[in-house]
């Protein structure tokens, strides 16, 4: 349905869970009651397709995967976010191999700490943005700033190429490449919730499967570029596969919904009055904190454990496609249980095995901690938005989703500096990975602390 549909729509009451998060609608949506429920077209905008050829195609969009869009043509409308996750997050998690690369080669003068703040920059900037992003695809705005944004992320990918020192990198690659990537990313999980509710978690597991995808393929195709072609042009034709990838989602992404005009503001203060959800949030930066901490030193340490460097590089790949099943199958559990049910046990398995990683000295190690935390990581980075959906009305998904995306992204912003300084302090990585391991552990008991909080019972579906 267009984006500019005018006629609006009343929210949703209260949740079916009857949770805190929702129990005073006053607050964040008002209480009009009378205007009609129903779209120009006749839906009922509490009926949501949770399927069809439209609704798989938006996550087909969102993660820019094109082997969903054949799946799409039975029952199609997830299909549409995939494959924005495959340029955002996909290269972004790609960012293990760029790390090695220029320790070794291009700013080998600058300290691991120092260039880890290149990626730690871009895993930040793909959550910030959300806090204004989410709030301007509550009110309609999208289709403009998407398409900037995909523009800006192709220039920047290719003017990387042309950069020299550190101070560019940081500029080019870590914000003006981080920006562009969030804010595509933040109303590609909009969109989700407007299409999904009862498949919600199949359709971010398979949205997630395009950061996996590109997580996958473009640190491989980065590593086989530099040798045959060098930096430069390495860069430019990464540059022209996001542009070939970008096109999708901007022809198939769109809104569900007429867009709503909230009381609030773009911080909507009051959501915290909900004590799940700011533990949720506080969850979030704790877990960011250590999360990313193996995908971003697993490459240098396996070549600093004497591990050949025409094997290590591909370490990233392997927990990045590992993370692909994590992701699908994150998707399918979480519907079926609930997300935080599976995901905060499976968090904590990312933290076991983010303690062990510094005690890999073979190749068989270096795998199976790749394989074993790409899996486990997957779920949480898939479906950590999940319970916000459930805890915000339809109408306020947006910002909800947009605040805690930006809390998360000062985790994601100081964790792997943090990590890198504990590395250059203590000449290796096992105190990095307790500090990282613990970080995630914390993150899980926090989960399981919102469930409590939010369903005020020992078990049950959330």
């Amino acid at each position: 349905m267009s984006a500019n549909i005018s006629k609006t729509a009343s929210l949703e009451t209260v949740h079916e869970t009857g949770s805190p998060a929702n129990e005073k609608n006053n607050e964040d949506v008002g209480n009009d009651t009378s205007i009609d429920r129903k779209t120009p077209m006749g839906e009922n905008l509490d009926d949501f397709p949770d399927g069809g050829l439209r609704a798989w195609s938006i996550v087909l969009g969102a993660s820019n995967l094109v082997l969903p869009l054949f799946i799409s043509l039975a029952d199609s409308n997830t299909l549409q976010t995939s494959l924005s996750a495959f340029a955002t997050f996909g290269f972004v998690n790609s960012w293990g191999v760029f790390q090695s690369y220029y320790e070794q080669t291009l700013l080998k003068d600058s300290s691991p700490s120092d260039i880890a703040w290149i990626g730690s920059v871009q895993y930040a900037l793909i959550f910030f943005p959300g806090l204004v992003t989410g709030r301007m695809f509550d009110i309609g705005i999208f289709k403009i700033p998407f398409a900037v944004a995909s523009v800006i992320l192709v220039a920047t990918s290719i003017l990387t190429g042309q950069c020299t020192e550190y101070w560019q990198f940081l500029l080019c690659q870590g914000i003006a490449l981080g920006l562009a990537c969030g804010t595509l990313f933040g109303p590609s999980m909009g969109i989700l919730g407007h299409w999904f509710k009862k498949k919600r978690g199949l359709a971010l597991g398979i949205n997630a499967c395009g950061s996996s995808l590109g997580g996958t393929i473009i640190p491989i195709a980065t590593r086989r570029l530099l040798v045959e072609v060098g930096f430069p042009w390495t860069m430019r034709i990464l540059g022209f596969i996001m542009l070939f990838v970008l096109a999708f989602p901007n022809l198939l992404l769109a809104r569900r919904l007429p867009p709503k005009r909230i009381s609030g503001g773009m911080f909507h203060f009051a959501a915290f009055k909900s004590a799940p959800y700011s533990v949720y949030c506080i969850s979030s930066l704790i877990a960011f904190l250590g999360l990313y901490t193996v995908l971003t030193y697993i490459d240098i340490s396996a070549s600093a454990a004497g591990i050949d460097e025409d094997f290590s590089f591909y370490l990233v790949s392997i927990a990045n496609a590992a993370s692909g099943f994590g992701r699908l199958s994150s998707g399918i559990a979480c519907d079926k249980i609930g997300g935080i049910n599976f995901m905060a046990p499976m968090t904590l398995v990312a933290a076991v095995l983010t303690y062990a990683w510094p005690f890999a000295k073979t190749k068989a190690g270096f795998v199976v901690v790749a394989i074993i935390y790409g899996f486990a990581s997957g779920v949480y980075v898939s479906c950590f938005l999940m319970p916000i959906y459930e805890m915000s009305d339809v109408h306020d998904i947006g910002r909800r989703t947009g605040m805690i995306m930006t809390i998360g992204a000062v985790g994601a912003l100081l964790g792997p500096p943090i990590s890198g300084a504990i590395n250059a302090n203590t000449g290796g990585y096992t105190a990095v990975g307790y500090y990282a391991g613990s970080m995630i552990v914390v993150a899980s008991a926090l989960m399981v602390l919102t469930r409590q909080l939010y369903l005020k019972k020992i078990w049950g579906k959330f």
